[in-house]
């Protein structure tokens, strides 16, 4: 599903426009990000939780060449399901 077909649908199922819903689904996820920037983590309970984790420095390997690269550390954000999502998805 891409972001305008969640659009859709949440329009669709909350009798709102598809602007109206927009601006909302929008929202919502510009609000995420600015939480995760300045290093907050966002909890949804029952869907998962978002965080930012810090990656340390690394050597990697080019694969069309094989010639070794140093990966500087960085910043990755990872997701953990939480268990209501898992149960759905797993169909229980």
């Amino acid at each position: 599903m891409q972001r305008t077909e969640l659009i859709a649908k949440v329009a669709k199922e909350t009798g709102v426009s598809q602007a109206v819903a927009a601006k909302v689904v929008n929202r919502a996820l510009e609000v995420i990000e600015e939480a995760l920037s300045s290093g907050d983590r966002v909890t949804l309970t029952g869907f998962g939780t978002f965080e930012v984790r810090e990656t340390a420095a690394r050597t990697g390997t080019n694969p069309r060449t094989g010639q070794k690269l140093k990966i500087p550390a960085g910043k990755r954000v990872t997701f953990r399901s939480g268990t209501a999502l898992r149960d759905v998805v797993s169909g229980k």
